[in-house]
């Protein structure tokens, strides 16, 4: 299967102004590309990409003071399958998770796990460690949280999140992120596409989305738990320990968004 994937963002600038982008396809996933995942400007600016400490491919640029365009228009390959159901997969003690895996059990800027470890042991406790407790966690955000954009904040924690009950997909995912860190399973925020496809209409309209990874039975593992169902035609982007490692552009000055577009169709 064939996905067009791309964004546009039209933004007014009211200086000179340095960016840096986390919009390229993961590492993990160019191979799956047609043609160069190149970030395309108006006006066209000289580029440097480097790659950040967790990974992700980062462009940086210095935009002029006016109307600014970024735009990206791809196609990538995907095999059209569903995310990977985990089912029996065990929970690691601390002391035996592979070092690397432990920085994702610490608390981050937006998954406060210091104010939330109680609540998190008084709901899960009694569940089953492993992908189980990953679900039942997955479960009740999803349960818990009503999904509305009117409703996003940039500055919301997992804790706010827990008790305003409302929030994006970005706020599912930090809560369910810190509920699992509090519970001792490894869990780390990710950005990308995500398709409709399979899903029924209306379809809303095109975003990026967020997700998360757990760690168990020696692997990485898909969850989501704004949508908490496998889906089809997710892209990874970047990878952090939550929003604030992944920030999809980060502007250094003062910038208004004119145009947000994004899309993740089927070919």
């Amino acid at each position: 299967m064939r996905l067009s994937i791309g964004y546009y963002f039209q933004y007014q600038l009211q200086q000179i102004t340095p960016m840096i982008a986390l919009l390229n396809v993961h590492h993990s996933r160019v191979h799956d590309l047609e043609g160069d995942d190149r970030l395309q400007t108006v006006p066209e600016l000289a580029q440097t990409r480097y790659v950040d400490g967790f990974g992700n491919i980062c462009t940086r640029w210095t935009a002029p003071v006016g109307k600014f365009v970024l735009q990206s228009d791809g196609v990538i390959f995907d095999d059209g399958t569903e995310d990977e159901p985990c089912r029996d997969a065990k929970q690691h003690a601390v002391e035996d998770l592979p070092s690397d895996t432990i920085i994702y059990l610490l608390g981050s800027r937006y998954c406060d796990t210091d104010l939330l470890s109680n609540e998190a042991w008084r709901l899960f406790e009694r569940t089953p460690p492993g992908s189980e407790r990953v679900q039942a966690i997955c479960d009740f955000v999803y349960d818990h949280i009503t999904f509305g954009y009117l409703d996003a904040r940039a500055t919301r924690t997992a804790s706010e999140a827990l008790e305003e009950r409302r929030g994006v997909c970005r706020d599912f995912t930090h809560l369910a992120i810190a509920l699992c860190r509090c519970m001792n399973i490894p869990a780390r925020y990710c950005t990308g596409y995500l398709s409709d496809i399979g899903e029924p209409l209306p379809h809303p309209s095109g975003d990026f989305a967020a997700w998360m990874e757990v760690y168990l039975s020696g692997r990485w593992w898909v969850f989501d738990p704004r949508n908490n169902s496998p889906r089809v035609g997710r892209v990874l982007i970047a990878r952090g320990r939550d929003a604030a490692d992944v920030p999809l552009l980060q502007t250094f000055g003062e910038s208004i968004l004119r145009d947000f577009r994004v899309w993740t169709e089927e070919l």
